[in-house]
C-alpha cells in the first residue's frame, strides 16, 4: 500500500522499514513424513504437522524447466537459492515442491498471499465466478465490481471513497501519479530513498533503489528525500519507534517523545527548498517501506492509520487479491473529477468479475477469521521472539516491524552496522530453506530478511520458524569461527 499526499498533514513519524532432504511418501499418509538433515551437527527443528496431502506432481521435469527458463524467459536473475525451488502446490501457510517437500512459507509470494494459499472460501468463490462470467470490461456493469467497491469503500475513512480498479501495484502507482499531477497542475513528486514503487517506466522515477535504476533517462519530475531510519540513519534510536521492539542503538530521546523526528523533518524541508519547484504534485510514502494494508500490521487495517494521517490518494495491490492480479487506487471525489476532466481513463481488465469476486472473498475471510487480530497477537509474539535472537547473535543488527511484517537486518557487527556480506546472507538463507522455512530478502544490499507469512499463521509455526532461524545463525557462526 502506498500513500500519496499533496501536503504534509502531520510531522513525519519514525516507523521505518523494513540442506534439508525429505525422505517421505507424500501420497500415503501424513504420518509418513520423516526428515534427514545434511546439517548433522545440529538437531533440525521439528516441523509442525499439516493435514493437507499434495497431489502427485506429473508435469515438467526439473532439468526441462531449467532449459525452458534459460531459452524463453527473462535473463534477469530473480529466483532464490542456488537450486531454485520448483513449486507445485500450496495450502494456507504451506508450500510443496515438485518432489513433495513441504515448506513453511514466511514470505507469502512477496507479501501477497494474505489469507493463505488456496484458501477454501476464496477458491470456492473463484470457481463459482469462473463458471458464471470471466470478463466484460467496464463498458458494462456487473454485480461483483459494485459489491466489491462498496465493501472496500466502507473500510476507508472519508473522503476516500472513489475507487479505480487496475491490475498491479505499478499500474496503480502510475495512475496515482497521473491523478496528483492532473489535480495540482504541478509536476514534481517526492518519494523516500530506499522505496520501491514499481519497475514500469513511469514509476521507476519514484523507486529509489540502485539496482532498479538505469543509465537512460526516465521518470522525470521525481525527487528522492531521506527516509527516517533510526537504526542506520543519522538520528534516532531506542525511543523512536512505534513498535513493540525498539532498536538497540541508543539515543537521547525520552520514552514516547522522539526528538529525532525534527531532524528528519528538516531534511524534508531541505528537499522542498532545493530539489523541487515551489509547488509540488505529491509526496509518495509507505507507512513502512513494504506492504502494509489489509490488516497485516494488526493494530490497524491500513498502514497510514498507524500514523494518524489522512492521505489524498491510496494505492493498494499485493494482498488485495490473495495472489490474484488485482490492484486499486482510492481517492477523493474532488481529485477523481480532476482526472476525469483531463483524461478518458479506461482499463480493459481492471475490475473484471473474477478479480472483484476474489477481492470480496478476501475481505470476508479477513473479517470472519479475525485475521487482523491474529496479525496483532501472533505478529507481536513473533517480533519479540526474533528480538531475542538479535540479543543473542552479534550478526543480527536490527529486528523491526509491526504485526506480521518483520525485517531482520544482518550486519558484520552491531557497532559498525556494516551489512553482512551477501554471500554470508545467502548461506543463512539457504540453510533456512533446507530446514523447511522460506523467507524473503530486501534492503539496499539484500542484507535484510523479510518475514511476512500469511495472516492465518499460528504460534507453533512461529516457534518452528524462530528455531530454524536460530539453528541457521548458529551454523553460520560456527562456519565463521573455522
Amino acid at each position: 500500500m502506498t500513500l500519496v499526499w499533496r501536503h504534509l498533514l502531520r510531522p513525519l513519524c519514525l516507523v521505518t522499514s523494513a540442506p534439508r532432504i525429505l525422505e517421505m511418501h507424500p501420497f500415503l499418509s501424513r504420518a509418513s513424513w520423516t526428515s534427514v538433515t545434511k546439517l548433522s551437527l545440529h538437531t533440525r527443528p521439528r516441523m509442525p504437522s499439516c493435514d493437507f496431502m499434495p497431489e502427485r506432481y506429473q508435469s515438467l521435469g526439473y532439468n526441462r524447466v531449467l532449459e525452458i527458463h534459460k531459452e524463453h524467459l527473462s535473463p534477469v536473475v530473480t529466483a532464490y537459492f542456488q537450486k531454485p525451488l520448483l513449486l507445485h502446490q500450496g495450502h494456507m501457510e504451506w508450500l510443496f515442491d515438485a518432489e513433495g517437500n513441504r515448506y513453511l512459507d514466511f514470505f507469502s509470494g512477496i507479501v501477497t498471499v494474505s489469507v493463505g494459499h488456496c484458501h477454501p472460501k476464496v477458491n470456492a468463490v473463484a470457481q463459482k465466478q469462473l463458471g458464471r462470467l470471466w470478463h466484460t470490461s467496464t463498458v458494462f456493469f456487473h454485480p461483483p465490481m459494485h459489491e466489491y467497491a462498496e465493501k472496500l469503500a466502507a473500510l476507508l475513512p472519508e473522503p476516500l471513497k472513489v475507487i479505480f480498479l487496475v491490475n498491479s501495484g505499478s499500474e496503480a502507482n502510475e495512475l496515482a501519479m497521473l491523478m496528483a499531477r492532473a489535480h495540482s497542475n504541478n509536476i514534481d513528486i517526492i518519494s523516500f530513498r530506499g522505496a520501491y514503487h514499481g519497475g514500469s517506466p513511469y514509476t521507476l522515477g519514484l523507486t529509489n533503489v540502485g539496482t532498479y535504476k538505469m543509465e537512460l533517462p526516465g521518470g522525470t519530475g521525481c525527487q528522492p528525500t531521506m527516509c527516517p531510519d533510526v537504526f542506520r540513519g543519522p538520528w534516532g534510536g531506542s525511543h523512536c519507534r512505534d513498535s513493540p521492539v525498539q532498536t538497540i542503538r541508543k539515543c537521547s530521546c525520552a520514552p514516547d517523545c522522539c526528538q529525532a523526528k525534527d531532524q528528519y523533518i528538516e531534511q524534508f524541508k531541505d528537499t522542498l527548498s532545493t530539489s523541487v519547484a515551489k509547488s509540488i504534485a505529491g509526496f509518495f510514502a509507505e507507512p513502512i517501506q513494504v506492504q502494509t494494508g489489509f490488516g497485516r500490521l494488526g493494530s490497524h487495517f491500513w498502514g497510514f492509520q498507524t500514523h494518524d494521517v489522512l492521505p489524498d490518494i491510496v494505492t493498494m495491490a499485493k494482498g488485495i487479491g490473495n495472489g490474484f492480479p488485482m490492484a486499486a487506487v482510492v481517492t477523493t471525489p474532488e481529485i477523481a473529477k480532476s482526472l476525469a476532466k483531463r483524461l478518458q481513463h479506461f482499463n480493459t481488465f481492471g475490475g473484471n468479475p473474477m478479480a472483484c469476486a476474489i477481492g470480496s472473498a478476501v475481505l470476508e475471510v479477513i473479517k470472519e477469521e479475525n485475521l487482523q487480530e491474529n496479525s496483532q497477537e501472533v505478529g507481536t509474539y513473533m517480533l519479540l521472539k526474533f528480538a531475542k535472537l538479535r540479543d543473542e547473535f552479534e550478526i543480527v543488527g536490527d529486528v523491526r516491524g509491526k504485526g506480521l511484517m518483520i525485517g531482520i537486518e544482518m550486519v558484520q557487527d552491531k557497532i559498525s552496522r556494516r551489512p553482512l556480506p551477501r554471500e554470508e546472507v545467502n548461506q543463512i538463507h539457504e540453510d533456512c530453506k533446507h530446514m523447511g522455512l522460506l523467507v524473503g530478502r530486501g534492503s539496499i544490499f539484500s542484507q535484510t530478511f523479510r518475514i511476512a507469512p500469511s495472516m492465518c499463521i499460528t504460534k507453533p509455526e512461529v516457534d518452528f520458524a524462530t528455531e530454524v532461524f536460530r539453528s541457521a545463525l548458529t551454523q553460520h557462526m560456527e562456519r565463521r569461527a573455522k
